[in-house]
């Protein structure tokens, strides 16, 4: 009805933000790992450099396929690396400290609990990128 004819585009935004985010969350998550575990990365470095790896996938496959948007890379480039940048900052400060405080309860050792860290803040950060990608960097532009 009128309630499913709303949600239908924006099921349809998020089904193939979804699988854009498989491909890139698998490649971040892929990077982050080999650096945390592999090449001894710190936390940070290992979540920046993963995320920043899978977001220039991102950025691309979200404007073509996902929202299929005619926004200018000059325009849109600018507000998807902000946005990238709040939601890796917030998220995985967040996912740190709550795996912190779970963690320090559970008595996980510090892989165990990082590892975990970057699990829920791959979580985390999905969700909020998707919010800012659809209704700051690729928004539908109405006319004026």
């Amino acid at each position: 009805m009128i309630i499913a004819k709303y949600l239908k585009p924006a099921n349809r935004d998020f089904i193939r933000f979804l699988l854009v985010g498989v491909v890139n969350t698998f490649v971040g998550l892929v990077m982050m790992f080999v650096l945390l575990n592999v090449l001894g990365v710190s936390y940070w470095g290992s979540t920046f450099i993963g995320n920043t790896t899978g977001a220039c996938v991102s950025f691309f496959l979200n404007r073509s396929f996902t929202f299929k948007s005619g926004v200018s890379c000059q325009k849109g480039l600018p507000r998807f690396f902000v946005i990238i940048l709040v939601c890796y900052f917030s998220s995985y400060f967040i996912s740190e400290k709550m795996i912190g405080m779970f963690g320090y309860v559970l008595a996980l050792d510090q892989g165990l609990a990082q590892n975990s860290s970057v699990l829920l803040g791959s979580g985390f950060y999905t969700l909020s990128n998707y919010v800012g990608q659809k209704y700051v960097v690729f928004r539908k532009m109405t006319a004026a």
